[in-house]
């Protein structure tokens, strides 16, 4: 059966010049699919054994749809040789625009064009450049942009990005397809591209023999190899070999690698017939980790290879492939200078946590909903010597115990029903040398926190299905709202578990407690958002007053509300929690209507989030359509929101809809009819314009 290559970029034209490269190369060998993010079915998914990935930042917004099953290639992109002729004639120190599908696409293209030998002028990025900086200059894009501004004078076009060499070669060989690109002269085929590998290049310009093969294998293994014939005698060493061992080519070919490398187990592969697996030994003073593997063909012996790398370059690509199967999602963003307040209480608790970053032991964190606990995480890894590894953070309370169980401790390959292929490396493995945070702990099973007890006290962990014991070393911090001593009393939490966590206890005050950080939160706040807004003294009497249940996470809310009420002076009337009891004589006429106002907003609110903007964008939309007697599907609303530089996806645009029309401020029509902005949605759209 054919295996699948899905390709998937911003644009349509580009999808096409990707095509028609890997068409040529791999014919009729491999179905391939165009995806672009206007065509993107989000429902269906992504289902492909090979997704080709045009940027890291397109890859971010499409991960959640590709099968899990399918492997990932991220596209190594160059220019065509017209395409650089037309950048070398361009006026030497001339200041030129580069405009790509994204900031991170436009960037790697600099990088590219730069490595292919056009220094002579100063390329910018069209995403870091405002407006008034940007006339007059030359603009450079690649096809057919849908950025190219309007006040654009000079427009160089040179020709959609192409794949490079080592792109072609890593789908050649997910596919088991690159003896194709061997029966090929791949440099007479690609004579119009301009490559920046040329290492890459001569290697194309091998002849099609199993040398060229090998060759291609052992630029790209990133590891010693050592390969030796039945009698011992050394015919292949690599480069890296070199590097690690310390011997030079001559010294060691023909030579007789069981006797010159004694530390190497080739004597066991040879004899046994056996692999061995990553053995650690120490040669020339540094520890390296050897696989020796026998050489075996139809049952014949033909010698035993053996691959070396340094321990700590293993440890450097292990933290390398950490952090990209995590992503940056789970990169700690946040400093202790993040954290906003002036009130006494604050700032103790932040000086505790900043004594706590240096060390290594637990730390369990607690306070209220909404008091910054993994805002107080981030931070401290950020201040302790593992900054430089992963920061990984997991909702104990999120997800289900089985679910849970193999996030944290991973598993083999066929360890139950519906197992990834090859298996998964869990929450603890990832988070080796770095900071994994235990959000919501107390949620944790009985079951579960055994085993959590277990890795504390060994530092070491064992996949689901395995019995490989795998160490690590990492720090955990612990956070909950609840009252853990209450619960281990109550036998609901292991007393043993409370006592390894709890080694170093951090209590974060709630906003009630440092009413002076109330007002100084909100002034920051608003600077985020430009907004320049006042309180009435009223108003800030009962702000200063309120409960704050939901702590800096509902007054953070609250002021993105205010904002965007549009009214440059907010009265006692205009805050969402005032009732009766604070309302002043003045307004007694108009208590009824600011009662239902108030809890359409607050429902509003409640549901809206962070992301009022978004929901205020589509119902803005809807009432446009609705004033020119149309209605809006989804699709519509994505094409809208991409046209005005605001990525809403189909799947986001969708659950917008539905929490609209629970709030009976939309009404969704059956099939393909589209949606329309009900009177109360616009009378909720009035409201937050006019305040």
């Amino acid at each position: 059966m054919k295996k699948t290559l899905a390709i998937v970029t911003y644009s349509k034209g580009l999808v096409n010049s990707y095509y028609g490269q890997l068409k040529s190369l791999f014919a009729d060998n491999i179905i391939i699919k165009k995806i672009w993010i206007d065509n993107l079915d989000i429902d269906n998914g992504i289902d492909a054994d090979l997704v080709l990935v045009s940027s890291y930042d397109m890859f971010k917004k499409i991960k959640n749809h590709i099968n899990k099953d399918s492997d990932i290639v991220f596209a190594s992109r160059t220019i065509s040789k017209l395409g650089l002729d037309k950048l070398m004639n361009i006026k030497a120190d001339t200041e030129v625009i580069l405009i790509d599908e994204s900031p991170q696409m436009t960037e790697q293209m600099i990088s590219v064009i730069y490595q292919l030998g056009v220094n002579h002028i100063d390329l910018i990025s069209f995403w870091s450049v405002k407006e008034e900086d940007a006339l007059n200059k030359p603009m450079i894009v690649l096809g057919q942009s849908d950025y190219v501004p309007p006040f654009a004078k000079e427009i160089i076009n040179i020709g959609n990005s192409l794949l490079d060499f080592n792109t072609i070669i890593d789908i050649g060989m997910k596919f088991n397809l690159l003896h194709m690109l061997n029966r090929q002269d791949i440099s007479k085929s690609y004579e119009e591209v301009e490559t920046a590998n040329f290492g890459l290049t001569e290697i194309f310009k091998l002849s099609n023999s199993r040398e060229s093969q090998l060759d291609i294998l052992l630029q790209t293994i990133e590891a010693g190899v050592i390969g030796i014939n039945p009698e011992g005698s050394i015919f292949l060493y690599n480069d890296d070999a070199k590097r690690i061992l310390g011997l030079k080519e001559e010294e060691v070919i023909n030579k007789n690698g069981i006797e010159l490398f004694t530390h190497i187990p080739f004597n066991r592969a040879l004899n046994d017939l056996e692999s061995i697996e990553e053995k650690l030994i120490e040669m020339n003073g540094d520890y390296v980790v050897v696989s020796v593997n026998p050489l075996i063909h139809s049952g014949k012996l033909y010698g035993a290879v053996a691959i070396i790398r340094k321990y700590s370059d293993t440890e450097k690509k292990q933290h390398i492939l950490r952090k990209q199967l995590i992503g940056k999602g789970h990169k700690a963003k946040y400093k202790f200078d993040d954290i906003i307040g002036k009130s006494s209480a604050i700032i103790k608790c932040k000086d505790i946590a900043k004594r706590m970053a240096k060390s290594n032991s637990s730390i369990m964190i607690t306070g209220e909903t909404g008091t910054g606990k993994e805002l107080f995480a981030q931070a401290i890894h950020n201040g302790s010597p593992r900054k430089n590894y992963q920061f990984v953070a997991v909702n104990c309370g999120a997800l289900p115990e089985s679910l849970l169980e193999s996030e944290l401790f991973g598993y083999e390959e066929g360890a139950f029903t519906g197992a990834r292929k090859g298996g998964k490396p869990g929450l603890f493995e990832l988070a080796h040398n770095g900071t994994l945070f235990l959000d919501e702990i107390a949620e944790i099973p009985m079951n579960l926190q055994v085993k959590l007890l277990r890795v504390l006290q060994e530092r070491e962990v064992a996949r689901i299905g395995g019995d490989r014991i795998i160490n690590v070393d990492i720090r955990i911090i612990a956070a909950t709202n609840k009252d853990l001593k209450k619960m281990v009393e109550k036998g609901e939490f292991r007393k043993d578990l409370y006592y390894r966590l709890n080694v170093l206890p951090l209590k974060i005050p709630p906003l009630r407690s440092r009413k002076e950080d109330i007002l100084f939160f909100i002034g920051k706040v608003k600077k985020e958002f430009s907004s320049d807004f006042e309180f009435t003294e009223k108003a800030k009497e009962l702000l200063l007053s309120h409960d704050w249940d939901g702590n800096v996470r509902e007054l953070r809310n609250y002021v993105e509300y205010f904002v965007n009420l549009g009214s440059k002076i907010i009265d006692a009337k205009d805050l969402p929690f005032v009732n009766e009891e604070y309302i002043d004589e003045e307004y007694k006429d108009e208590e009824v209507i600011i009662g239902e106002e108030n809890e359409m907003m607050m429902k509003f609110l409640e549901t809206t989030g962070n992301d009022i903007r978004k929901y205020v964008f589509v119902l803005e939309e809807l009432e446009k359509a609705y004033i020119n007697n149309k209605r809006l599907g989804r699709r519509s609303i994505h094409r809208i929101a991409k046209s005005k530089g605001i990525f809403l996806g189909e799947q986001e645009i969708r659950r917008i809809l539905t929490d609209l029309e629970k709030l009976f401020m939309v009404d969704i029509s059956v099939g393909r009819s589209g949606t329309m902005i009900t009177e109360q949605g616009r009378y909720m759209l009035k409201h937050l314009k006019t305040g």
